[in-house]
């Protein structure tokens, strides 16, 4: 669910788990300029907006999955979970095509960066990445993918280097048609 405000003349919509965030962000600005945001002075975009799909992490005979959101974009990779404060266990977002490296601008939550070689296999895991930290998170070579996860997931479910990374295609998850 979002909200709709004007703002110096102009519509913007906020999504509700945001918006005390933003409106005191909004409220900061003194309401000139317009609204700023994460992604290069675009909106924020409602993570019910993102495409949604099921990835799996196959650690030796367990089968791990998550509900993730997918960053499939600029602005939604430059979002990605950018104001969430609270991320189940099962649930987490997926970066395709992308990321050198990963940051925690704006980001609230601990999160457990696991980064996905060329080979569909975790490369990486940094484990329990700090709320606000701007410093990059390297992935170390080529990605095929970036998984954001709830901070301590990594541990609790004992993902490994190596651990095999799959997921289902989004083409018809993506706003499904409406009635």
């Amino acid at each position: 669910m979002s909200e709709e405000f004007a703002v110096n003349g102009r519509s913007v919509r906020i999504s509700r788990a945001v918006l005390p965030l933003a409106l005191a962000a909004l409220w900061g600005l003194g309401l000139c300029g317009g609204a700023v945001s994460p992604a290069q002075n675009a909106p924020l975009q409602d993570l019910a907006t993102y495409p949604r799909t099921t990835l799996t992490i196959r650690s030796g005979k367990t089968q791990h999955t998550f509900s993730v959101w997918v960053a499939d974009t600029a602005p939604r990779q430059t979002q990605g979970l950018m104001y969430v404060r609270d991320l189940p266990a099962d649930r987490g977002m997926l970066f395709t095509d992308c990321c050198t490296g990963i940051w925690m601008r704006n980001t609230y939550i601990e999160l457990d960066i696991v980064f996905v070689g060329t080979d569909g296999r975790i490369a990486k895991i940094a484990e329990h990445a700090h709320p606000f930290d701007e410093t990059t998170i390297p992935a170390g070579g080529p990605m095929k993918a970036v998984v954001e996860l709830r901070g301590g997931v990594a541990s609790e479910l004992k993902l490994k280097t190596g651990d095999e990374v799959s997921w289902q295609p989004t083409t018809d998850l993506v706003n499904p048609p409406r009635p």
